[in-house]
């Protein structure tokens, strides 16, 4: 029975923490959901007014999603709900269905969460997780601040109580001058104060408050919780000014409500359609979500496996299309908040969610006059964060072809839109990966002098021989490199005319596969054309098993030696003395 609790808390991780369940942990998490939930609530309506959604399809997005992450997903304080750049892509993609707050929009959203959620399980199951890698850091970065840009940019129109539109950023600049002469002033001047404000908590309140004798910790929590004061107070000024009268818009009417039962439209063609966007929100939420989670875990040495977050993200996003949300993710703010709160386990991600239930049934009238000028400045102050103008510095210092990788990716995304951004990232990575898989490091190495070491020809006074050559290849041996390889050894047999030994030295290939065993066939037979022997030095156990089960070692012209050195020693006794070369 044990063993079976053990196979299924593999899929199942909240049978193995739940088991040590006790009242200090409960007292632990029952504080941060507290803490995350008053954070929580203005963030996720303001989510879900970025996406196009009506303001409690947030709240909904923060219940149900939760709750199944807790159970399936394995990092103790990652907070999934709605997040900036997973609701700007819910926006773009849905857009093209119907216009923003439709039935056919909101529809629309539900089927991206359901989407989403299947090609993360899916992805879960077949253990794809390591797929995430193939995205470099460089352009994500680069993409995340290119959305950052255009999120906080969008935002502005609320900032300014007018209209603007685009999914990129030369039309929403556009739009916004063309109707900046339509500022309604009171509007700007809540949004104003509230985004000063907002940016003040961030960095000025903690200080302030250690300043007065509270402890570090719980004044960073308060310094966290100030959005709330940004919504109270803003609040209250629209209800004693009346200034809705005055043209200040305001959340409105909130059902007080459990989050429906909905069921995703059954629509083929709609369903082929948002596939696409489905499977870049997949990959971006999985990205984002799993660099938060890593990050938190080692913090307090904790492990978190890939392949069940992508099925506890996945089920996260089914549960949103099953209770009237839209495409979720682990958020980082929110994340770091339950940490810094002393959350000890998933449940207080539980404890959260009936936070925001108890909020969506008893408190959605208290924020009827809540300004929309308020949840942008919060938008704004969240996004700016992610907004990193050091790394492009930092890359193009150490990587010329990362950091043009990182700036197209930005260029795309700002011109272009997001979902273009994505695939440009996702493709540039790729390139960039074949690209550097396909010429492969090698260098020609001589002897230290004095030791058994050999080192590259160009950084070292080595010891060398011109009857032999012995190239060091620095990664595995793939159809990708295999070309490069022969034409590699071409040319430097061309220029070593005494050449009668070439080593290929593998300490560093840890495989070879059918289309680099072919090349590396063509170039024995080659070389015993030119009367140049080939040998191979260090290999590895695994690629001397795949090589055995072939004829290459029959027909290999040289010798397979157990260490560079040996083979250098060995071969030099095979040469004739020069003057040139008395160390023979």
């Amino acid at each position: 029975m044990r063993g079976l609790t053990t196979g299924l808390a593999r899929y199942l991780p909240i049978l193995d923490w739940a088991r040590n369940y006790n009242g200090t942990t409960l007292t632990s998490d029952v504080v941060a959901a507290l803490i995350v939930t008053i954070m929580l609530i203005p963030q996720s309506i303001a989510y879900a007014m970025l996406a196009g959604l009506p303001p409690e399809v947030g709240l909904y997005a923060s219940i149900a999603p939760i709750i199944a992450y807790a159970v399936f997903g394995t990092s103790k304080v990652l907070a999934v709900g709605p997040v900036a750049v997973i609701s700007l892509m819910t926006l773009t993609a849905a857009g093209k269905i119907a216009p923003a707050g439709s039935a056919e929009f909101i529809a629309a959203a539900l089927i991206l969460a359901f989407l989403s959620g299947a090609i993360l399980i899916a992805m879960g199951v077949l253990r794809l997780g390591f797929l995430a890698n193939l995205l470099s850091h460089p352009v994500v970065s680069g993409f995340i601040t290119a959305s950052g840009i255009i999120i906080a940019t969008s935002q502005l129109k609320s900032i300014l109580g007018i209209e603007a539109h685009g999914d990129a950023l030369p039309e929403l600049v556009q739009t916004l001058a063309q109707n900046i002469a339509d500022t309604n002033l009171p509007t700007l001047i809540i949004g104003v104060l509230s985004t000063a404000f907002l940016f003040w908590v961030r960095k000025g309140l903690k200080p302030l408050l250690v300043g007065f004798g509270l402890a570090p910790r719980p004044a960073d929590l308060i310094a966290k919780a100030g959005p709330i004061a940004a919504v109270a107070v803003s609040t209250l000024a629209v209800i004693f000014l009346d200034l809705e009268a005055k043209g200040v818009k305001v959340v409105g009417t909130i059902p007080q409500s459990l989050p429906p039962l909905t069921m995703p439209l059954f629509d083929l063609a709609l369903w082929q359609s948002l596939a696409v966007p489905a499977l870049l929100l997949s990959v971006i939420g999985f990205v984002e979500s799993v660099s938060v989670a890593q990050t938190l875990a080692a913090k307090k040495r904790q492990r978190i496996v890939p392949d069940q977050e992508l099925i506890g993200l996945g089920a996260a996003n089914i549960a949103a299309s099953f209770s009237g949300g839209y495409p979720v993710t682990g958020g980082f703010a929110r994340s770091v908040v339950n940490f810094d709160a002393g959350a000890e386990t998933p449940a207080a991600g539980v404890f959260t969610a009936i936070g925001i239930l108890i909020a969506a049934l008893f408190l959605t009238p208290l924020l009827y006059s809540l300004p929309i000028a308020t949840l942008a400045a919060t938008i704004i102050v969240a996004v700016l964060s992610l907004v990193d103008f050091k790394t492009p510095r930092t890359i193009f210092a150490y990587s010329k072809s990362d950091f043009a990788a990182m700036m197209a990716t930005i260029l795309v995304t700002l011109t272009m839109g997001v979902e273009p951004g994505v695939i440009a990232g996702v493709s540039l990575s790729l390139a960039l990966f074949l690209w550097r898989a396909s010429r492969p490091h090698a260098a020609i190495v001589g002897r230290v002098p004095g030791t058994e070491h050999f080192r590259n020809v160009l950084r070292h006074t080595v010891i060398t021989d011109p009857h032999i050559l012995t190239i060091r290849i620095d990664e595995s041996l793939t159809y990708l490199n295999a070309r490069w390889l022969e034409e590699f050894i071409s040319e430097q047999v061309a220029l070593h005319p005494s050449l009668k030994h070439l080593i290929l030295m593998c300490s560093a290939v840890n495989a070879i596969d059918a289309s680099a065993l072919e090349s590396v066939e063509a170039i024995n037979h080659r070389l015993k054309d030119g009367a140049i022997k080939l040998h191979l030095s260090e290999v590895k156990g695994p690629v001397m098993d795949a090589l055995k089960r072939s004829h290459f070692l029959h027909e290999l012209t040289g010798k397979v030696w157990l260490s560079q050195n040996e083979a250098f020693e060995g071969l030099l006794g095979e040469t004739v003395p020069t003057e040139e070369n008395p160390l023979r």
